[in-house]
């Protein structure tokens, strides 16, 4: 029953979140397309939650990347506050909230990936693990770069603020610099704890 609580909270804090960034955002369009993942990624792990359960270190860490995406789609990505403040505090030239929240795309996705992969597959901790959620966690950056690229194909001038690219020329392939970082980092420095609480559902080694 312990375990069902936090999941449950999240869920509920999220919700909550979720209608509050939907008060007055930028602009409607921009908002549904930024939460958009959050819509199809809650369905699904609210039907796999009683036999298919995932560790508390991924579910918190889900829950921060849905707060990064809603706070993304109220704001957009280059009008967050926070974006403002290490523009002033560090002298970037822009607002760079969005590395962060692709510094997320992959640093997240990579321990979801793993754990998927420890649990539903035959691999162990090792070299080719760690590749393949690397790689799983670029075609990931990689799809939504093509997302973006479509939407602004279809939107036009409508999907600036969606795209978020603030005249930076090398945006695209920054961001998924950022999503690589941050899948090879999360592997890291995280590995270890999920591994711990993975505990029996694990099926590699260790």
């Amino acid at each position: 029953m312990k375990q069902l609580n936090e999941p449950l909270i999240l869920l509920l804090s999220g919700i909550i979140l979720l209608a509050l960034t939907a008060i007055h955002p930028h602009d409607y369009p921009t908002w549904w397309m930024e939460v958009a993942p959050i819509f199809i990624a809650v369905p699904i792990l609210v039907a796999t939650c009683k036999n298919y359960a995932l560790t508390p270190l991924l579910y918190r860490m889900l829950f921060l990347h849905a707060v990064i995406l809603m706070v993304g789609g109220h704001y957009t990505y280059a009008e967050v506050p926070l974006g403002n403040w290490m523009q002033d505090w560090f002298g970037f030239a822009r607002n760079n909230y969005d590395k962060i929240g692709h510094l997320a795309q992959g640093f997240i996705p990579a321990m979801l990936f793993r754990e998927l992969l420890l649990r539903s597959s035959p691999l162990k901790q090792g070299k080719l693990l760690f590749t393949l959620v690397t790689a799983c966690c670029l075609a990931v950056s990689a799809s939504y770069e093509l997302i973006e690229w479509a939407a602004a194909e279809m939107r036009g001038e409508g999907a600036d603020a969606f795209l978020g690219t603030q005249g930076y020329a090398w945006d695209t392939q920054s961001d998924m610099l950022m999503a690589l970082i941050g899948a090879i980092v999360a592997q890291v420095v995280l590995g270890k704890v999920q591994d711990r609480q993975l505990g029996p559902r694990r099926l590699g080694g260790a």
